[in-house]
C-alpha cells in the first residue's frame, strides 16, 4: 500500500481488502451517498469528504498527507492487516466463501457520540428512514457550513426538549436520543473512559443510556471504538449464524468477531441465504 499527494488529492495505491461500496453501504454509517460519477461523499466532523475507487486505488479528494493521516487512515482502519485477517478466518470453508464476497469490508472508526445517536435511531428501522431522520437532525440542529450541515453536538441536543426533537420525526427514539445526549454532555458517558475499559465493561457503560441494549452497545463498540471482538446480534444475524454455524462461530474467528459479523451479514444478503 502506497500513497502520494498529487497537489490536490491524495491517492492511495495498491490497497487490498477495501471496497468502498461494500464498506460505506453495509449499514455501519448512514451519511454516505454515491453520485452518478461513483464519488462517495459524507460529512466527517466539520469536513465534507469525497472519496472514489478505481480498482485498488482510492482517491481522497481535496486531501493532503496530513488530512489523510489524521482523518482517513484511522477512519478506514488502514493500519489493520485485513489481508492477514481474511487468510486466518478463511481456514473455515464457509468463512472462506464469505470472504470472497465480502472481504472488501473494513470497520469504520466513527465518532462515538454520532455512532450512539445513529444506532439508537436505527432500532426497528430501515436504512432510508434512518438516513432521513439523521438528515433532519443535522439540518435542524447541526452547524450550517454553507454546502452541508455537521452532526449536532451532544451539548446542543441536550439543550432541547422532546417537543423540539419532534421535527426529526424519530418517534419513540427521541427520548433515547435526548437521554444519550444528556449523558454525553454531562460526562456521565465518556468516550475516553470507555476506551480504557474491557469490552464487557464498556458494553455495560453504554447500556446505562436509556434504550441502549446489547445490540446497539456492540454496534457502538465495533463502529466507534474499533472493538473488533464485539459481535452485534439482531434477529437476522442470529438466524444466519444458526443456518451457517449452528449458532457458534468457528475458532478461527476469535479476536475478529466483529469483522466476521460484517462478512457474514453481507454474504447472507448477497447469496440470498434462506433464513
Amino acid at each position: 500500500m502506497n500513497g502520494f499527494f498529487d497537489g490536490k488529492n491524495y491517492v492511495l495505491s495498491g490497497i487490498k481488502n477495501l471496497n468502498l461500496a461494500e464498506t460505506l453501504d453495509c449499514g455501519q454509517a448512514f451519511r454516505w451517498s454515491m453520485d452518478e460519477g461513483g464519488v462517495w461523499s459524507a460529512v466527517l466532523g466539520d469536513k465534507l469528504c469525497r472519496v472514489a475507487q478505481d480498482g485498488e486505488n482510492i482517491i481522497f479528494f481535496d486531501c493532503d498527507e496530513t488530512i489523510f493521516k489524521n482523518l482517513y487512515s484511522p477512519y478506514f482502519d488502514l493500519e489493520r492487516d485485513y489481508e492477514k485477517i481474511v487468510k486466518t478466518v478463511s481456514e473455515n470453508k464457509i468463512l472462506a466463501d464469505a470472504c470472497k464476497i465480502a472481504g472488501g469490508i473494513r470497520i469504520l472508526r466513527q465518532d462515538p457520540w454520532e455512532t450512539v445517536c445513529s444506532f439508537i435511531i436505527s432500532q426497528n428501522n430501515n436504512i432510508p428512514r434512518i438516513k432521513g431522520i439523521i438528515e433532519r437532525l443535522c439540518e435542524n440542529f447541526g452547524e450550517d457550513k454553507g454546502s452541508f450541515y455537521t452532526f449536532p453536538t451532544a451539548q446542543k441536543i441536550a439543550s432541547l426538549s422532546l417537543e423540539d426533537l419532534s421535527v426529526i420525526r424519530s418517534g419513540f427514539r427521541a427520548k433515547y436520543i435526548l437521554d444519550a445526549a444528556k449523558k454525553f454532555a454531562s460526562g456521565e458517558i465518556s468516550p475516553e473512559k470507555i476506551s480504557l475499559l474491557s469490552t464487557a465493561d464498556a458494553r455495560a457503560e453504554l447500556m446505562k443510556i436509556y434504550g441502549v441494549g446489547e445490540k446497539v452497545a456492540d454496534c457502538v463498540l465495533l463502529f466507534a471504538f474499533a472493538r473488533v471482538d464485539a459481535f452485534p446480534k439482531d434477529v437476522w444475524i442470529k438466524r444466519a449464524m444458526e443456518k451457517l454455524f449452528c449458532g457458534e462461530l468457528p475458532k478461527c474467528a476469535k479476536g475478529y468477531e466483529g469483522i466476521v459479523q460484517q462478512y457474514i451479514f453481507h454474504y447472507a444478503r448477497m447469496t440470498k441465504l434462506d433464513i
